[in-house]
């Protein structure tokens, strides 16, 4: 659930920077559906020219982040729940694969990383710091595929997880949320510790669960951000 990118291999380039600049900064509703995008305004925001602001909307707009219509500018588009559902089976597709994965091969060194990754989701729940969870919610899922010997599968996630994330950015105030996710959390490390890997699925299972479950309610307390 939460929106900061994995390590990457080679330094980001401008257009690069602008773009995860500007995906947490929807991810987040800051800036919120329907929102008009100037390549002006956001060159200066950035200070940095229009070429690299126009790389990052046109990358954007291949996320489903944004919509560039010709003449009538560039806006940033509606929650779609649809496209969330999808998102969800792909994300559940792949997470689950790497929880099964992890029961047969987990590096001890990323577990002991897990391990204080859910002391401070923990500490973050308990003082209800959303952002500081959301950041700790992130490494848990990128520490799993990595240790499970499979990093790329989370690029992947991260790579088509936005729409999803707009949502879990609106269910993370609901009260009682975070220490949920939490005990999930550790139920899924839980399950791979024991070698189970039925259980280590089925707690997979239940955690990508969760926003479904949330899906109606934040729909109808959020109507005017849903397409």
């Amino acid at each position: 659930m939460n929106d900061a990118t994995g390590p990457r291999s080679a330094p980001l380039t401008v257009a690069r920077r602008v773009e995860e600049a500007l995906r947490r900064a929807i991810v987040t509703l800051e800036l919120p559906p329907g929102t008009a995008l100037s390549e002006n305004d956001l060159a200066e925001r950035f200070h940095v020219s229009r070429q690299p602001i126009r790389e990052a909307l046109i990358a954007l707009s291949h996320r489903g982040l944004v919509e560039i219509q010709p003449r009538r500018g560039t806006t940033v588009i509606r929650i779609s729940a649809d496209q969330m559902r999808q998102v969800r089976f792909i994300r559940e597709s792949l997470e689950v694969s790497i929880a099964r994965a992890a029961v047969q091969f987990f590096d001890p060194a990323v577990r002991r990383r897990i391990e204080l990754c859910l002391e401070a989701q923990d500490r973050h729940a308990a003082a209800v710091d959303i952002d500081a969870f959301r950041r700790e919610d992130e490494a848990f899922h990128a520490a799993l595929a990595e240790g499970a010997g499979y990093p790329s599968a989370w690029q992947l996630i991260d790579d088509v997880k936005a729409h999803m994330d707009r949502v879990c950015h609106l269910t993370l105030p609901i009260p009682d949320t975070l220490p949920l996710l939490a005990r999930q959390h550790r139920a899924i490390i839980a399950a791979i510790d024991a070698g189970d890997a039925d259980a280590a699925e089925a707690a997979t299972r239940t955690h990508l669960a969760h926003i479904l479950e949330a899906l109606p309610q934040v729909e109808a307390n959020f109507a005017h951000l849903f397409s």
